[in-house]
């Protein structure tokens, strides 16, 4: 307090990130079109969900974060599967200095961030080896995929409420 009146600002703690590793879990690539044996001129459609998923690990001060991907491309014209792509990747950090109340965000937002222009090459990589012209997924903005998450758990536990 005393430091405060004296106009001096409070200590922050340091904020310490370290990416330990990374490296693909599970990782599924199904090229439909070649399969079907079928060709010519294709629209492609295609649709990304991700799923971001974080845990503590057991020793200390480290996380565990997966952005996991289904990505599926349609034909437009005759909404046909043409390729579908399924990806679990990991990043395992060393993370000091972020208070506990702001651990949960930070795991779930700037961790991704850390590790998405890897995920970006390995999807490009795979689609181009695959078969397609690669894709290069656009940037995710995970400050917002952790809002709507927060915003869609809030509308579940007041419907939850509401039915009881």
């Amino acid at each position: 307090m005393a430091e405060e009146q004296n106009g001096a600002a409070p200590q922050v703690p340091q904020v310490k990130m370290n990416t330990l590793s990374q490296f693909v879990r599970d990782l599924s690539f199904e090229n439909v079109l070649a399969q079907r044996g079928t060709g010519g001129e294709v629209q492609p459609d295609v649709s990304v969900a991700v799923n971001l998923d974080a845990k503590k690990r057991s020793t200390e001060h480290q996380y565990e974060v997966s952005v996991k991907l289904n990505i599926t491309s349609k034909n437009k014209d005759a909404d046909e599967p043409l390729f579908v792509m399924e990806m679990d990747y990991v990043g395992v950090f060393h993370i000091e200095g972020v208070p506990e109340d702001q651990i949960h965000p930070f795991l779930l937002i700037e961790c991704p961030r850390m590790i998405f222009p890897f995920i970006r090459r390995i999807v490009s990589d795979v689609t181009r080896d695959g078969g397609f012209p690669a894709l290069n997924l656009e940037n995710i903005d995970f400050m917002q995929l952790y809002r709507n998450e927060i915003a869609r758990r809030q509308a579940d536990n007041e419907s939850q409420k509401a039915d009881a």
